[in-house]
């Protein structure tokens, strides 16, 4: 049995399927942009891209996370 995913990385197969770009382009533009505050970053993913909040938010919280530990 598979533990199922969760935080974050939980949103990704329906932001895949939904916004039709895989989860690493989304990543590489999120560290791509000039912005670099979480709040910024989501409302730049919202207004630019058309995403939903929590899929921003999702999306923004993964890339920062992943960004700090490497």
């Amino acid at each position: 049995m598979t533990e199922a995913t969760k935080g974050p990385a939980a949103y990704f197969p329906s932001i895949e399927k939904k916004y039709g770009r895989p989860i690493a382009e989304w990543k590489d533009l999120i560290r791509s942009s000039p912005l670099t505050k979480h709040m910024e970053l989501v409302g730049w993913l919202k207004t630019e891209h058309g995403l939903g909040h929590g899929h921003a938010n999702a999306l923004v919280a993964h890339t920062l996370a992943e960004n700090r530990t490497t």
